[in-house]
């Protein structure tokens, strides 16, 4: 790790990093969103009986959808061509939540991080539009990076202490 800011030049200026000297490697990311709910609200949104459809399946198009649009939404990312985006949504009514899980992969100089977190928070974005009229309580808890792997910094989990 390094103890300086890599999106910065000497003199303090916002920059795209240049990545054109980085090896290609496989390089993938997990990123989880959690949504939080009323419990009655969760169990129509597991049933796929919300009155906007089907929350999950629409919350998942629209996370692989975002990966993919990465570089146009984050300013100083790298515009990437992505081998795969996975989203996938649990359901726990009785807790009252949805758990966003979304995973980046493709073979580049640049990690696919951004890509993985993007598509788990507009798939979250997703899910609160979709149920917002039937709870007005519902909220976005927690977006994080869950693991990471390829490039030169190797693998990376987060700890179950939250922690790196």
């Amino acid at each position: 790790m390094t103890d300086r800011l890599t999106h910065l030049d000497a003199e303090g200026t916002a920059r795209m990093v240049d990545v054109g000297a980085k090896a290609i490697t496989k390089r993938r990311a997990v990123a989880r969103a959690t949504v939080r709910m009323r419990p009655g609200t969760a169990a129509l949104v597991a049933a796929g009986d919300a009155p906007k459809g089907d929350v999950l399946g629409v919350a998942r198009i629209a996370g692989i959808q975002a990966a993919k649009r990465t570089g146009e939404l984050i300013p100083l990312c790298h515009p990437l061509g992505l081998d795969h985006v996975d989203v996938d949504a649990r359901v726990d009514a009785a807790a009252g939540t949805v758990t966003i899980t979304a995973e980046a992969g493709l073979e580049a100089r640049t990690g696919v991080e951004m890509e993985a977190m993007t598509a788990a928070t507009v798939a979250a974005l997703t899910v609160y539009d979709m149920v917002k009229g039937l709870d007005k309580g519902v909220a976005i808890e927690q977006v994080v990076l869950l693991e990471k792997s390829g490039g030169r910094s190797g693998t990376w989990r987060r700890g179950p202490d939250g922690s790196g």
